[in-house]
């Protein structure tokens, strides 16, 4: 594993499919400053937005029901507070659909015509900008046609609200009737050392249409981050309490995955997460993997995996250390995989 000096200044960006916008070979996913992973610290999560722009990320990833509307309104201060330069340059992805309870529960998914405008107005006036980059329902609600929901986001990009269409989640049938109504820049997904299943009919799909990915879960929600402990108490508002991987045997088998993860990167002087985040990287120029990152020192560390550049024998290495379909659990509790698409 070397450092490549250069990497930053020839691989400043990827482009999200074939009609999809160039961005920032790394995104930053927002979720975490708001919702999911219990309190974060507004001053430090606009000071990690700022960093981000700074370093040439332009990427912001979010939704409209992270933090029941939370999360917008934070970026939108840390736009407003910006340079005018790294404003400009700010790229804006929104997922939304999701229906919440006030205790803050899920309860479906909405992605009727209708709806889909209701959720495009609020978010256009939370995050203060008169359009949004890339626009996607953050799952499929199984009552609507995707081709309905598709169509309805190619009106606002018609009428000027939305630049490009994304989805999130969804499998390789879907993907196709999608692209048949209008052009799609990009599928969200998870995409990881620990979680590969979009390698066998997903990727492949998105490649044949030309839609670019974005991979979320990259580490794995902290799982493989290299800094998750073994006797780290998590908090009643921390979602991953529940998430399968992080409980019991499951656990200590996914971070046993990560000790032998760790030797593979101390042994060539880079951290567990710059070595997961630059195997995602090393996928394709047409993946962008978003860091969660909610602090600088996060922020910093992932960034110095894009100056990091794998060999035929690190990667090896490292899919020793971490087999396809090594990890112990699913990616979400029960509930939750019931309304991936991605997953059937």
């Amino acid at each position: 594993m070397t450092t490549n000096e250069n990497a930053t200044a020839t691989a400043t960006t990827r482009t999200l499919g074939t009609t999809g916008p160039s961005v920032f070979p790394l995104g930053l996913g927002c979720m975490g400053m708001s919702a999911l992973y219990g309190e974060a610290d507004r001053a430090e999560s606009v000071a990690t937005i700022h960093a981000a722009l700074d370093a040439g990320v332009t990427l912001l990833d979010t939704g409209d029901f992270y933090g029941m509307g939370h999360n917008e309104l934070l970026i939108n201060e840390a736009l407003r507070t910006a340079p005018a330069a790294a404003r400009e340059q700010a790229l804006t992805s929104v997922k939304f659909g999701a229906l919440r309870t006030v205790e803050g529960g899920f309860t479906g998914y909405d992605g009727r015509p209708e709806a889909v405008k209701n959720f495009l107005a609020y978010s256009l006036q939370r995050l203060g900008r008169d359009h949004i980059d890339i626009y996607r329902i953050a799952r499929v609600d199984p009552d609507v046609p995707i081709e309905e929901t598709i169509g309805a986001i190619a009106e606002a990009v018609e009428a000027g609200h939305v630049r490009h269409i994304g989805l999130s989640e969804v499998g390789a049938d879907t993907l196709r009737r999608a692209a048949a109504v209008a052009p799609i820049a990009d599928l969200q997904i998870e995409y990881s050392l620990i979680s590969r299943g979009i390698e066998e009919e997903i990727l492949p799909a998105a490649r044949e249409l030309g839609i670019g990915i974005t991979a979320y879960g990259v580490l794995s929600r902290g799982l493989i981050s290299g800094h998750f402990a073994r006797d780290r108490r998590l908090s009643p508002r921390d979602f991953r309490g529940m998430s399968p991987r992080f409980q019991g045997d499951n656990l200590d088998r996914n971070l046993d995955l990560v000790d032998a993860l760790r030797k593979v990167a101390e042994g060539r002087g880079v951290s567990v997460a710059q070595t997961a985040i630059a195997w995602v990287l090393s996928r394709g120029e047409d993946i962008v993997p978003l860091v969660g990152a909610r602090r600088r020192d996060r922020l910093a560390e992932a960034l110095g995996a894009m100056e990091i550049s794998l060999s035929a024998a690190d990667l090896a290495a490292i899919e020793e250390a971490v087999p396809a379909g090594a990890a112990a659990g699913d990616r979400y509790p029960a509930a939750q995989m019931a309304h991936l698409d991605s997953e059937h």
